[in-house]
């Protein structure tokens, strides 16, 4: 799930300047390795890739049909223990973290419909993971964001 959010937020803009971890070779490397990628050039293309689908499903904006290409070579082995049936994900060495991150918004979708989603501030790139009982979370975050929308809601009132 972390890997999931941490792609989506990958490319976030501070003070109106987009900011993209995986856009610099040096920086998408770091980027990849932290989340135990290996680094690759070859990762690197397919998880903006990932990312940039990811981001337009999400958003409504696609299909979740437009992830059916980043999952080509993806193959589930079920393999018999002495515990029972346990399934194993088999890809391409470089596309080991795109997959996960495919299969973790698979997941989310699966547990928790609806609840991921992009930031409601027009002014963010960020997602969020709602987590609230009711189902009400609008901002990324609700010190920069939400306050943000806050502010602005009260000055068009007042004004």
């Amino acid at each position: 799930m972390g890997v999931l959010l941490d792609l989506l937020n990958s490319r976030p803009l501070i003070n109106g300047e987009e900011r993209d971890a995986l856009g610099d070779p040096a920086a998408g490397r770091h980027w990849s390795r932290e989340h135990g990628g290996d680094g690759s050039l070859a990762e690197l293309t397919l998880l903006r890739e990932a990312r940039d689908v990811l981001q337009d499903v999400v958003r409504g904006s696609c299909s979740p049909a437009a992830l059916g290409p980043l999952l080509e070579g993806v193959h589930q082995i079920p393999e018999v223990t002495s515990d029972g049936l346990r399934w194993t994900v088999r890809f391409p060495p470089h596309a080991r973290l795109a997959v996960e991150t495919v299969l973790a918004w698979a997941d989310t979708e699966e547990r928790m419909p609806g609840r991921l989603r992009p930031c409601a501030n027009t002014e963010c790139r960020l997602f969020l993971l709602d987590r609230s009982r009711a189902n009400r979370a609008r901002w990324c975050s609700m010190a920069v964001c939400g306050n943000r929308e806050k502010v602005r809601r009260h000055y068009e009132r007042t004004r």
